[in-house]
């Protein structure tokens, strides 16, 4: 079993990918973080948009990268648009998450893969795609609200703000933009808490089945 899940930042995907490993016993990986670590290592060398440092970073990029300070932080959210705009960058970091995905380790019966493309790029093929959205309001007060629970300054216009440009980024792109597979099942997770969405998401992987 490949799990595809999709959606733009503060959807949710976090959430309900820890609630559908555990449920299905699947390997997870947050592919946001790959390129929330490409982009730290990149920015630490110069402009995490240019083409050259941002290919460097990719191609030095270790799992053990995946665990760098501040990688959850919004720095990291917003030098991994930057790179993901480039289309060496994505090509070298696919190969990293379709082995991931085909490859689960042992004792787990698949994988699940969250990010902005898996259902449409990464994993085409699999007939369980996700793709979990919110209003961009709603999105906002839940990252302004994580950010104050991790003990992080924040001004909610500086979030909303922010969240707009890194839609603006993923969603028109050249390559790889952020959008629905056409045989995704569309979740909006505006009105619905986190065990609603997961019940909503399992109904309709095991009709897949």
């Amino acid at each position: 079993m490949i799990i595809a899940l999709d959606g733009p930042a503060a959807a949710g995907k976090g959430t309900l990918t820890r609630k559908l490993a555990e449920y299905y016993n699947l390997a997870m990986l947050d592919t946001g973080l790959i390129y929330r670590a490409v982009g730290l290592k990149a920015v630490l060398k110069g402009d995490p948009s240019d083409n050259g440092i941002a290919i460097e970073a990719a191609k030095s990029l270790k799992p053990l990268d995946l665990e760098m300070k501040n990688i959850r932080g919004e720095g990291a959210a917003k030098y991994a648009s930057l790179v993901a705009a480039i289309p060496a960058v994505r090509d070298i970091l696919l190969g990293f998450q379709q082995d991931f995905a085909h490859n689960p380790p042992v004792g787990k019966s698949g994988s699940i893969l969250d990010g902005r493309d898996i259902g449409t790029i990464v994993c085409p093929d699999t007939k369980f795609k996700l793709y979990i959205t919110a209003s961009l309001e709603v999105r906002t007060d839940r990252r302004y609200k994580e950010l104050q629970e991790r003990g992080e300054e924040a001004i909610r216009s500086a979030v909303l703000d922010d969240m707009k440009a890194r839609d603006q980024r993923d969603s028109t792109r050249a390559l790889s933009p952020l959008t629905p597979a056409r045989d995704a099942k569309i979740i909006d997770s505006s009105y619905f808490n986190a065990e609603e969405v997961f019940s909503l998401a399992k109904k309709f992987i095991d009709s897949q089945t």
